[in-house]
């Protein structure tokens, strides 16, 4: 019995070594995607304020199944892996929803070479027919029809999901929501939010899925 002891005593050390390696290494994979919404979030020059509004707690994208333009079934986790610009509208697509779709084309084009980071998604949440005089605008975009976004999305006290842009970071978290109906002045704010991104992220995230 001592001798039995002492074997499961010496067995304790290297069981708590372990796992103290296996943490070391968890934290290693995770550090920089943690330094890098450390510098975002918390690392701030005074009097900066942020356009968007910051999403706490992050939401993932949901196990929702959307259909694409060529009638491919979607699973909204598949998004995952870029840095995705989301809005949100019926297939009439309303003055607003224009107006979104041109700021969400402006907004990419505006970040040079770390565009090819940033995909541009529009969710269409009802069944009518998309105009065709959107082709041209929606040349690169990801276009899907899915129902139940409230369950993830959620617009601001007093406006509705198709009044805002939504930022979904590379993990599949909406972690930021821009202002309802947002003008030209409040796209050169949110141009600067992408770019500090942009900056934050470019360390761990690359282009491509």
């Amino acid at each position: 019995m001592p001798q039995f002891d002492a074997a499961a005593a010496a067995r304790v050390p290297d069981t708590r070594a372990g796992r103290w390696k296996m943490l070391a290494v968890l934290l290693v994979c995770a550090a920089p995607v943690v330094a890098s919404y450390f510098t975002y979030y918390v690392v701030r020059p005074e009097g900066r304020r942020n356009y968007g509004e910051l999403i706490d707690p992050q939401r993932p994208l949901p196990a929702l199944t959307a259909v694409a333009s060529d009638g491919r079934a979607v699973e909204l986790p598949a998004l995952k892996g870029q840095w995705l610009l989301v809005s949100v509208a019926g297939g009439a697509c309303d003055s607003v929803c224009q107006q979104h779709l041109y700021f969400q084309r402006q907004l990419r084009e505006s970040l040079g070479r770390e565009k090819e980071r940033l995909d541009r998604v529009w969710l269409v949440s009802d069944e009518a027919a998309i105009p065709g005089a959107l082709d041209a605008a929606l040349q690169g975009a990801t276009v899907l029809r899915v129902a139940g976004l409230e369950q993830w999305l959620q617009a601001a006290p007093g406006q509705a999901l198709a009044d805002h842009l939504y930022v979904v970071d590379p993990l599949g978290n909406w972690m930021m929501r821009f202002p309802a109906r947002m003008d030209a002045a409040g796209a050169a704010k949110a141009k600067r939010d992408l770019e500090r991104l942009m900056r934050a992220s470019a360390s761990w995230d690359k282009e491509g899925r």
